[in-house]
């Protein structure tokens, strides 16, 4: 344990309890969760709910510290309800506590206003720091959410959807090496016309060539 961590645990145990807020749509899951609050002497579970919707108006009414959260829920997601709560009750700090690591998924909680992101799979004691920290105004990720944001982050983007269909048939004529006035009779229009196309094709993918351009096509799958 780090300096930091035990310091957090000295000031919360020698502070009031921290008022925790549970949300989740299992029945299981929430009594697992109230179970373990009951360990710990400066933890203290004020409400339950069973999806977003619910989870704002009970807010509203335990004004919890810290609100565990789960990602998804029926009526409304864990991702909404928490930019909702975040923005009624900024005081109220909100942990994602999930089984999903996509980094979709993790980048949306954190989005909302969450200001962790844990998998169900943590230990107890792993948990119980994470609020503490929570509650002190302290992000915390677990090492494969952390992970799955680096990922995600190094992942191509996808530029298609900036492309008309126009544009996506001259690009895939690039690739094979076709010149413009073989590309206009390809597709039976004016040279001028593909020259303008060219242009915008270089423009929506920040290239300033055909090379770099039928590059980019192939390595980021643009072109089926």
């Amino acid at each position: 344990m780090t300096e930091t961590s035990a310091n957090l645990e000295k000031a919360a145990v020698a502070s009031s309890p921290i008022r925790v807020m549970l949300v989740d749509d299992h029945a299981m899951v929430r009594r697992g969760l109230a179970t373990f609050l009951m360990v710990f002497d400066d933890l203290k579970l004020v409400g339950e709910a069973e999806n977003g919707a619910a989870a704002i108006n009970l807010c509203a009414q335990v004004l919890p510290d810290v609100i565990l959260m789960d990602m998804v829920m029926p009526e409304m997601d864990g991702a909404q309800a928490t930019h909702a709560i975040r923005q009624q009750f900024p005081q109220v700090q909100v942990l994602a506590l999930t089984s999903f690591k996509e980094g979709d998924q993790i980048k949306n909680a954190l989005e909302a206003g969450a200001i962790g992101y844990l998998l169900k799979n943590v230990s107890a004691d792993e948990l119980a720091r994470a609020i503490r920290s929570a509650h002190s105004g302290h992000v915390t990720l677990s090492p494969e959410a952390a992970q799955s944001l680096v990922e995600t982050a190094n992942q191509p983007t996808d530029t298609r959807p900036d492309l008309t269909e126009r544009e996506l048939e001259v690009l895939a004529l690039m690739v094979e090496g076709l010149n413009n006035t073989q590309i206009a009779g390809r597709l039976v229009v004016s040279p001028s016309t593909i020259k303008s196309h060219v242009s915008n094709i270089l423009s929506k993918l920040g290239v300033t060539s055909r090379t770099e351009a039928a590059s980019l096509a192939l390595r980021n799958h643009i072109i089926a």
